[in-house]
């Protein structure tokens, strides 16, 4: 598999094939990948959403301007960022490395400490600019994940994020919607699959110093 081959061949799906769907395990390779994707101190202060159910689906289009994606790709990804993200989620975090790595929790102290420092110190506006790029981060990873796996995406933020969160009753459960992407198999007929890709030359878009 050549990556930039498969960058090549990924584009923004508009037409996805609704008969086409996702093995379990293509749509579990795919979010595993996203799983690794890189996170300021591998906190993840997000959770990803994944949305099979037809009506609720049904619903959610009608929040997004009755864009098709919403339905007819195979799964709807959405990520949605952790409100108010405090001392607690740290926490969690540095009692979870304690486990996984079999070490006292004790020994990261100092490490916690400097976490809630950034944590504490962020105005609720700079948190939740703060918590909606860590799921950028995880949405990349998901794009470039699924292209390598040939599987078709459509990023999108043309929605209510606000009735995305009262479809989802997100509030409730501490999240707040941030972006989302369409999972599936392009139309075979779909004309944008051929077009030339464009993107800024090299030497507009690096600069090496």
């Amino acid at each position: 598999m050549d990556i930039i081959e498969q960058l090549e061949w990924r584009y923004s799906t508009k037409k996805f094939d609704a008969a086409k769907k996702l093995s379990k395990e293509q749509l579990d390779r795919v979010l595993a990948a996203t799983r690794l994707s890189a996170s300021s101190y591998g906190l993840q202060p997000y959770k990803i959403l994944v949305v099979e159910n037809p009506a609720v689906r049904e619903r959610l289009k009608a929040a997004s301007w009755g864009q098709p994606q919403i339905t007819d790709a195979s799964h709807l990804v959405i990520f949605a960022r952790v409100d108010n993200f405090n001392e607690s989620h740290v926490d969690e975090y540095t009692n979870h490395i304690a486990q996984v790595r079999s070490i006292n929790p004790e020994d990261l102290a100092s490490f916690g400490a400097m976490m809630k420092g950034t944590v504490n110190s962020l105005t609720p506006e700079k948190s939740a600019a703060w918590t909606s790029k860590q799921a950028y981060l995880a949405l990349g990873t998901l794009l470039t994940a699924a292209a390598a796996e040939g599987i078709d995406t459509c990023p999108m933020e043309g929605f209510d994020a606000s009735q995305y969160d009262e479809i989802l009753e997100l509030k409730e459960k501490g999240l707040a919607t941030v972006v989302i992407a369409g999972l599936g198999f392009r139309q075979e007929d779909d004309p944008m699959q051929h077009a030339i890709k464009v993107r800024k030359p090299m030497e507009k878009l690096v600069e090496l110093i």
